[in-house]
């Protein structure tokens, strides 16, 4: 699990400067939209919703911009109808990649994203061929700046968290999708700083890639998060840190 978490570390760095153009707005308000027509525009009653309105936050989205979001979920205000789905296929030395994808042209995006995979030397899958290597998890990324590793000990396993594992500037809390939201608040409530919080997909095995097929499943990777019918990618790499960061970079 240990890729997944640095992979989740720099998309988060990534976030920020995508925030600063505007490009991952885009991204955000869909899945505000979506959240709000299927459950409903309350986020006190509509968790998919408040995670999404938090995300919205956190790249500095205008209050008026998730306003206007909610009312074209609800329907309160016309806009664009999506429809979201699996991509499913794998990618260089056969690392199982996951594709949640959200788009009002179905045709488009999938010709794009298999495109996509046809460019990185990877290959499309079959409907379930790699969903069942992945089981959804909250992850939540916590400041380690002035937080003691027994600090967030302490706090994230008291919570329920069930697993702790330590980044380069951050601590990667994992916890059951029921225990996220009490979790992240107990983490809040001591006063720790959270970096971002999302319900992901985490691999229950990895791959171990080096060298050229590790570059390759990386620009695959980044193409996709790049993609704008692409809501979120998940692999079950096992990549070098050092060749994430610099690839990152």
């Amino acid at each position: 699990m240990s890729g997944h978490s640095k992979w989740a570390s720099i998309k988060h760095k990534k976030a920020a400067v995508d925030a600063k153009r505007g490009k991952i707005f885009t991204k955000v308000i869909k899945e505000i939209m979506v959240a709000a027509r299927l459950g409903g525009g309350d986020p006190e009653g509509n968790a998919r919703l408040r995670l999404a309105i938090e995300k919205a936050k956190s790249v500095n989205m205008p209050k008026e911009n998730i306003e206007r979001a909610i009312k074209k979920g609800t329907g309160e205000l016309a806009g664009e109808a999506y429809e979201e789905f699996l991509y499913e296929g794998y990618g260089p030395g056969g690392v199982a990649v996951l594709v949640e994808v959200m788009t009002d042209n179905r045709n488009r995006a999938v010709s794009e994203i298999r495109h996509l995979f046809t460019k990185y030397n990877g290959k499309p899958g079959e409907a379930g061929s790699v969903a069942w290597m992945f089981e959804k998890k909250g992850l939540i990324l916590v400041d380690k700046t002035g937080c003691e590793e027994e600090v967030i000990m302490e706090v994230a396993l008291e919570a329920g968290a069930d697993d702790i594992q330590e980044e380069d500037e951050a601590w990667a809390v994992h916890t059951k999708p029921a225990d996220f939201e009490k979790v992240k608040k107990a983490i809040s409530d001591r006063g720790l700083r959270i970096l971002s919080g999302e319900i992901t997909m985490v691999p229950k095995s990895t791959l171990k890639l080096e060298g050229k097929e590790a570059e390759q499943m990386l620009r695959l990777m980044m193409a996709l998060e790049d993609n704008d019918d692409v809501q979120n990618a998940y692999a079950n790499f096992d990549i070098p840190k050092e060749i994430m960061e610099r690839m990152a970079g």
